[in-house]
């Protein structure tokens, strides 16, 4: 009986990725593998399944696959010859069925604890030139009461006779891979290698408190919401004497009632009136930094936008800071007194009537600065 294409075999085409040929065996090696599997022929498929593997998830294999065929395969057919490493693969593998044995960890080896967030609003000035802030967040911690063991002071705590402290009972089975070491938790001391008395009445027998920790924390200068920071070993504990795990402050930035930020620089929209414009004039602009002087010169265009160099946010984790950028805005009168008007009057009386389209507007010079 000829062989089935091993592109075939696996439910994929030719041009498949290792990701996808990978992804492919561990759907059909979960179907098919004989202990789990009420298929027909299940044994038959699973080293079907194996041989293809072994060719297509090598290189070199695949190429030459490729270019001659099983031909080219010669007779190194078969899951027992392959040199590939599948190591990592079957340990993936047998530990979805719930087996151990396969180079996997033991449930009482040491295991780091698990992530967590915080949210840390900041306002703009602060997240600006950075700010020492106090954090308040819950964690788990070591019981005061039990000193993390669960029982409950006077109560004794025994090894576990029916997994002799290992938290996991074993039971070996012989398959086509070699022998496979069906893995669960030990039904007696449900994982904890241990038999308890009494049960610690503050945690339950869990060894653990939920507790409020109050930390300050320095703020950087220049984060920028959405940035996060790291605190390292101040998240959940670990398990079997591991390492806890980190905490991630994530900042969230106010919006200021002038400023907007982009990138290192702040932009700062500006109205003037017609005559400041017009005639020019030395102002008062605020920045982060406070007050600083302008010059408007005369005949100033609506949307002209002018530069406060290194007056922005200072560069994190680098040298210098950004600009502040000061965009234009001519804010024209709504109404008039009637002096203004015969003012404005006489004015209209010597400039020039003839309209002319404007080839950029004010709103496109916004759109560029602001990045809209």
């Amino acid at each position: 009986m000829s062989k089935r294409d091993y592109y075939e075999v696996l439910g994929v085409q030719k041009n498949a990725s290792e990701g996808d040929i990978k992804s492919a065996f561990r759907r059909l090696a979960r179907q098919y593998h004989p202990d789990v599997s009420k298929e027909e022929n299940a044994e038959e498929k699973f080293k079907e399944i194996n041989e293809a593997y072994g060719i297509l998830s090598d290189s070199q294999k695949r190429a030459k696959y490729d270019r001659f065929g099983h031909a080219g395969m010669g007779d190194t057919g078969g899951f027992q010859d392959f040199t590939g490493d599948f190591g990592d693969l079957f340990e993936g593998l047998f530990n979805s069925f719930g087996f151990g044995g396969m180079g996997g960890r033991s449930r009482n080896a040491p295991r780091r604890g698990r992530d967590l967030q915080k949210e840390v609003k900041l306002e703009f000035d602060e997240a600006v030139f950075g700010v020492e802030k106090e954090i308040e967040f819950s964690r788990d911690e070591v019981c005061n009461t039990c000193n993390g063991d669960g029982a409950e002071p006077g109560s004794k705590v025994n090894t576990c006779s029916t997994c002799k402290g290992q938290g996991e009972v074993r039971q070996v089975r012989q398959t086509i891979l070699g022998q496979v070491v069906q893995t669960t938790t030990c039904p007696s001391c449900n994982g904890r290698g241990q038999t308890i008395e009494t049960l610690c009445h503050t945690c339950r027998g869990n060894g653990l408190e939920r507790k409020t920790i109050k930390k300050k924390v320095k703020i950087p200068a220049g984060v920028d919401k959405g940035q996060q920071i790291r605190l390292g070993g101040e998240g959940q504990p670990g398990a079997n004497g591991g390492p806890r795990g980190n905490l991630y402050l994530v900042m969230n930035v106010k919006s200021h009632k002038f400023f907007q930020r982009q990138d290192d620089d702040i932009l700062l929209n500006l109205p003037i009136n017609i005559a400041q414009a017009v005639l020019g004039a030395d102002i008062e602009v605020p920045t982060v930094d406070g007050s600083e002087k302008l010059k408007i010169p005369a005949g100033t265009q609506p949307g002209k936008v002018f530069t406060l160099r290194a007056r922005g946010v200072p560069r994190l984790q680098r040298s210098g800071r950004g600009d502040q950028k000061i965009v234009i805005n001519v804010d024209m009168p709504k109404k008039l007194s009637s002096e203004q008007r015969e003012l404005f009057e006489k004015l209209a009386e010597t400039l020039d009537t003839e309209v002319r389209p404007q080839e950029r507007g004010f709103m496109d010079w916004v759109n560029e600065v602001f990045g809209g």
